[in-house]
């Protein structure tokens, strides 16, 4: 009986870590998005610090961001656990803040030029200067980074709780963690790896090897690509993920979804491709729409909120 009940709890544990990877994966994909603005933003918030003291920065901000997650995690499976009704409204206010940060950040790169030029102009007095507090300028990036972090996070955190809600309680728990801890640990791995780039290339630059002097020549060259690309596919992302959680938290969002595939799947030599691109279509206009709509409210409420967001 003993043997019979061990095998009986093996299999019960073995059940649940099935239930806790599959799981996992359905949330990392739903996820993804905000992943990949969380890691641009980063970047961008800890360059800018000189070369020796670009990995301390990083693993400050990787320790304020743990100590975001064990803020984030507790309160969250408290609402799971007795307010699960609370999921979905915070998905929402999730995906419509998603969705005005993409419109905020595409209208403050349009509209906002002299603002960003005369940031980097301050930047680079900083750095320049042998007087400058270069511990205050690096205080000031860490809290900035820890502060984004923990918005982003508490995105991520509702995003993968809404993806399990329907799951057992120790399912979610554990699933939501291992986001939070994957979440963690690979996007400050890739920030740190992406603010060292441009010391690897000056290091293969300076390399008596023709070829390492070449490969160091192309690494600086993309540097400056890498960032601005990954700004853009955050923001996109932004409104795809955004507009999604919107779309699928509208009883008729599924419906509008059906109906616009359908639309366009009798058309000539595109039907099929467009049918599959659709449903990315209707998040991306439902995220850039709702994105305007909560950005013209916050600036009739607040006028000058539009240019201190971050």
């Amino acid at each position: 009986m003993a043997g019979a009940s061990l095998l009986a709890l093996i299999d019960d544990i073995a059940t649940v870590l099935d239930d806790v990877a599959v799981m996992t994966k359905v949330a990392a994909r739903k996820t993804a998005g905000v992943l990949g603005d969380d890691l641009a933003l980063n970047a961008q918030q800890v360059s800018g610090v000189k070369a020796e003291r670009e990995l301390p920065v990083v693993w400050a901000v990787a320790k304020g961001s743990a100590k975001n997650k064990v803020i984030l995690l507790p309160a969250a499976f408290l609402i799971s656990a007795f307010a699960p009704w609370l999921i979905l409204p915070l998905l929402m206010l999730g995906g419509a803040f998603l969705c005005f940060e993409g419109v905020e950040k595409v209208v403050h790169s349009l509209f906002h030029k002299e603002e960003k030029e005369a940031e980097h102009k301050e930047m680079l007095a900083v750095l320049t200067d042998p007087d400058a507090d270069m511990m205050a300028f690096e205080e000031k990036k860490i809290k900035g980074a820890i502060r984004t972090d923990f918005i982003l996070s508490a995105e991520i955190i509702v995003i993968a709780l809404g993806t399990v809600k329907e799951a057992a309680f120790v399912t979610q728990v554990a699933t939501v963690t291992a986001i939070a801890i994957l979440m963690t640990v690979g996007v400050y791995s890739l920030v740190a790896g992406i603010v060292k780039l441009d010391d690897v290339g000056y290091y293969l630059q300076d390399a008596a090897s023709g070829v390492k002097r070449a490969i160091g020549r192309m690494i600086l060259r993309f540097c400056p690509f890498l960032m601005k690309t990954l700004s853009v596919v955050g923001t996109a992302a932004m409104f795809l993920v955004g507009g999604g959680i919107l779309v699928h938290g509208v009883p008729v969002g599924h419906d509008v979804v059906h109906y616009a595939e359908e639309l366009v799947a009798g058309l000539a030599l595109v039907g099929g491709l467009l049918k599959v691109l659709m449903p990315m279509l209707v998040n991306a206009i439902v995220g850039i729409v709702a994105g305007a709509i909560v950005l013209l409210g916050v600036s009739l409420v607040k006028p000058k909120a539009v240019s201190e967001v971050a």
